[in-house]
């Protein structure tokens, strides 16, 4: 029989993972995705053979369709507020692209035994919240009976092929910006642990449901030579895949990054997403630390899975200041480059103190 209590519930208890930290950890996925059968048609500019945010194909009129598709298992306990951020998080891929979005269909799995179907809706009315604040529909969706809550959205987009933005365009010398801090992840697992104050919580919702509608914008800027949003392989993952896609490593201003200040005590607290070891153990061959550098809060920091995290930019140096004022005009403060595009060296990211 259906659980229809309304007593309040606490998503989390019922799922593993906790948003893009969810994610299968890089190496693993690597296995997972090898093959020797691939197909591809002449009209697909992005897909299996890149590691990008999302699937682009020509559309022959000078557009490209951008596809993509993200879900996952509660990152927060509150039913709506989990629409919200799984389709903020998904929609993000679009933007990442340099993308406008076009209409969403939903991704819905729920343990129908544990879970009201009251709750389900109010992920649904999330989700519709989310949409309507990106200008699209969600327009339909598919949903099945699963032993954890899972929810997110099949997302299509526009963009013209002159704007599209990917990972792997980056160029020695480029000066690399990320449009929000790092950290939502350690917030995300003292919620899970119910030790987060409501002022953290009330902060880490708000980066968690922030469009990265930006991205759009960002696309006309022919100087922003590479773009990509960070989500669960965290900060380091998504610049080590942005590095080696454009032949290319990068120095990493530890100090400049923008971090969450208040996910600071939570990590003293040894209060850390099991993802952040995990990815570390994917990338930590691929780092090397500089003199000063606290290794101990970047080894926790940098990998830290990010839901609906910032976009990390590479941008010419003689576009910097244009990419600077957009950030301004949008009300993103973090206008301090975080690092540099080099030439290949020992390590793909050397984390130096500024």
């Amino acid at each position: 029989m259906e659980n229809n209590t309304t007593e309040p519930i606490k998503l989390t208890q019922f799922s593993k993972g906790a948003g893009c930290g969810c994610k299968i950890a890089p190496n693993v996925l690597q296995e997972i995705l090898h093959t020797t059968t691939v197909y591809n048609s002449p009209n697909l500019l992005v897909g299996n053979g890149n590691n990008d945010d999302a699937a682009v194909y020509d559309m022959g009129d000078g557009n490209a369709l951008i596809s993509t598709t993200d879900f996952f298992m509660p990152i927060v306990d509150d039913a709506f507020a989990f629409g919200q951020i799984a389709s903020a998080n998904a929609i993000s891929d679009v933007y990442a692209m340099g993308g406008k979005p076009l209409m969403a269909v939903a991704i819905l799995g729920w343990p129908l035994q544990k879970l009201s179907t009251a709750a389900a809706q109010q992920v649904l009315e999330g989700a519709r919240n989310i949409c309507a604040a990106a200008g699209i529909p969600l327009a339909g969706g598919h949903s099945i009976e699963s032993e954890e809550p899972i929810f997110g959205l099949s997302v299509n987009g526009m963009v013209a092929i002159n704007h599209l933005k990917q990972n792997n365009a980056a160029q020695i010398g480029d000066v690399l910006l990320l449009t929000k801090p790092i950290g939502v992840g350690i917030l995300s697992t003292a919620q899970k642990r119910g030790v987060i104050s409501a002022e953290d919580e009330s902060t880490m919702m708000q980066q968690l449901i922030t469009l990265n509608t930006i991205g759009q914008e960002l696309s006309a800027i022919a100087g922003v030579h590479a773009m990509t949003d960070v989500t669960g392989f965290g900060l380091l993952g998504h610049l080590i895949e942005m590095c080696e896609a454009s032949s290319c490593a990068a120095n990493l201003f530890y100090n400049h990054v923008p971090k969450l200040e208040c996910a600071l005590p939570y990590l003293a607290q040894r209060i850390v997403p099991d993802a952040t070891y995990r990815n570390w153990n994917s990338y930590n061959a691929k780092t090397g630390f500089g003199t000063g550098v606290n290794v101990m809060e970047a080894f926790n920091l940098l990998p830290d899975p990010q839901t609906n995290g910032g976009l990390l930019l590479s941008v010419a140096p003689d576009s910097i200041q244009e990419v600077q004022q957009l950030f301004k005009e949008r009300g993103i403060p973090f206008t301090t480059p975080i690092g540099q595009m080099v030439t290949m060296q020992e390590k793909v990211i050397m984390v130096q103190m500024s």
